[in-house]
């Protein structure tokens, strides 16, 4: 191939935590995010949980000269948090909201175990109980943080793409918010999670089959050897910048998510003692276009001259380059080697979309017994609403006789029963959408794992693939495309 041009991109992403009156130090640290932007000038800043659009706005008219672009992509109750700021025009912009994002029933408060007085720290992801570093919160406050805990739902959990122009080349960046882990060992949400990481492929996949370079970043939620990690990199071929770039600097092993951050408790953490990486930037090139992570690097905890970080993440920057070419004929070696390599790259993605197709599964047996539930107690308030009903129509069939119960009582269960029958009623309906959700995408996957096999039978020096294999922690799944 032969070189043209190469542009030089650099690329910044970071979740906020910008809960207004709950994330702590929220003014102050918008304030120092803003700095940053105006100092660094990167190219593309992808932004998460700026749920204010009012912090969107004030930022917006900070960065005006540094990064004269931006869009907000709205979403949800309560937005769905994402915002892009970049030097290059945007071109158009589009948001896809998941079809699946938790619970709004799971929304709780969470006491602090070591104080009789509800102290608060509240996160958007994770919520930490800690003591003498609590925040203490007025009653309205810890009223508006019922959607700071396992809250997502709210917030409308999207992906946000804006087309740039970047010289010659035309670039699809994507910025998303994927739903929080809260417990690792019973996740009850992977299911959802998995499905959001299937949308978010094919979300990509089909909205970028005409662009030079595509570039996503934002908080997956996802350690980089998980399931729908494995998903999303696997089926669109894109990079970790991390696993990629000739020169890192920052937190060891790239983590986003750390101990040392005064914002993060040690118990959110879990058996991940140092922390964990949740935090990417990705990136791929397309026929014409290559694309290398030259630098990244990551904030470490504390800003210098500041008394706490810019958030309870760590912010990621990846220096990218981007080299046009020509394409040339490779021989007739290279293709037989290639086409070997796709073989095996078809076999594993046979292997992980089985693989989520079952973590689906498991999503549907619980859905449904949910509904059963839900449908049973609907039932059973019905009933002692007729019986209700049934009662107080003994005083008119029957002359003279008197209501038998006192009517405070009386009217209390009638309204208990009622209660119960709306609010079973509403949970049937949505049980039932998340069954509808969780169908439809186990029967895309269903389908797809069929389209692999026959893909894969076309290739005649295809090995047989062992399904247990699973790449080394820290090593980059194999790219793929199905469209290639």
């Amino acid at each position: 191939m032969t070189n043209t041009d190469s542009i030089g991109v650099r690329v910044f992403s970071l979740n906020c935590w910008g809960i207004r009156y709950l994330s702590k130090h929220c003014p102050q640290r918008y304030t120092m995010i803003g700095d940053l932007l105006c100092k660094e000038e990167h190219d593309i800043v992808l932004l998460q949980e700026v749920w204010s659009e009012k912090d969107y706005l004030s930022l917006k008219k900070k960065l005006a000269s540094c990064h004269p672009h931006s869009h907000y992509f709205k979403s949800g109750v309560i937005g769905s948090g994402l915002a892009i700021f970049s030097k290059y025009r945007i071109q158009d912009t589009f948001v896809y909201r998941y079809s699946l994002n938790g619970y709004p029933y799971m929304t709780h408060i969470q006491p602090n175990e070591n104080n009789s007085e509800a102290f608060f720290y509240v996160r958007t992801d994770h919520l930490s109980t800690t003591g003498h570093n609590s925040y203490n919160m007025s009653l309205s406050h810890q009223l508006a943080s019922l959607i700071a805990h396992h809250g997502d739902w709210f917030g409308g959990k999207a992906v946000g793409m804006a087309v740039l122009n970047i010289g010659s080349l035309t670039a699809n960046v994507y910025v998303t918010h994927l739903h929080a882990e809260y417990c690792r060992d019973k996740d009850s949400y992977l299911p959802h999670r998995v499905v959001q990481a299937w949308e978010l492929q094919q979300f990509v996949r089909y909205t970028s089959s005409g662009a030079d370079v595509v570039i996503l970043g934002g908080d997956l939620n996802m350690h980089p050897q998980d399931l729908g990690n494995r998903l999303l990199r696997t089926y669109t071929g894109l990079k970790d910048s991390y696993l990629e770039t000739a020169k890192f600097d920052g937190c060891e092993n790239g983590l986003t998510l750390i101990a040392d951050n005064p914002f993060i408790s040690k118990k959110e953490l879990g058996p991940f003692e140092k922390g964990i990486r949740i935090d990417y930037v990705l990136f791929k090139g397309s026929s014409k276009t290559d694309i290398t992570c030259d630098y990244m690097c990551t904030t470490k905890g504390s800003v210098p001259d500041h008394p706490f970080p810019y958030s309870d993440h760590e912010a990621l920057t990846a220096e990218l380059r981007l080299k046009t070419h020509t394409p040339t004929d490779d021989g007739s070696d290279s293709q037989s080697k290639s086409q070997d390599s796709a073989a095996e790259r078809v076999a594993e993605l046979v292997d992980i979309v089985t693989e989520a197709r079952t973590e689906v599964k498991v999503g549907l047996h619980c859905a449904e017994r949910m509904r059963y539930t839900a449908a049973r107690t609907g039932v059973m308030g019905l009933a002692l609403l007729i019986l209700e009903l049934a009662i107080a129509a003994v005083p008119w069939l029957a002359l003279g006789a008197e209501q038998p119960f006192p009517r405070t009582s009386f009217y209390l269960l009638a309204a208990l029963c009622f209660a119960i029958l709306l609010s079973t009623s509403l949970l049937y309906i949505f049980y039932t959408m998340e069954l509808k959700s969780l169908q439809g995408a186990e029967d895309q996957m269903r389908l797809a794992v069929g389209s692999l096999q026959e893909k894969l039978r076309g290739y005649p020096l295809a090995q047989p693939h062992n399904p247990q294999r699973r790449p080394p922690e820290g090593q980059e799944p194999s790219a793929f495309d199905p469209e290639e």
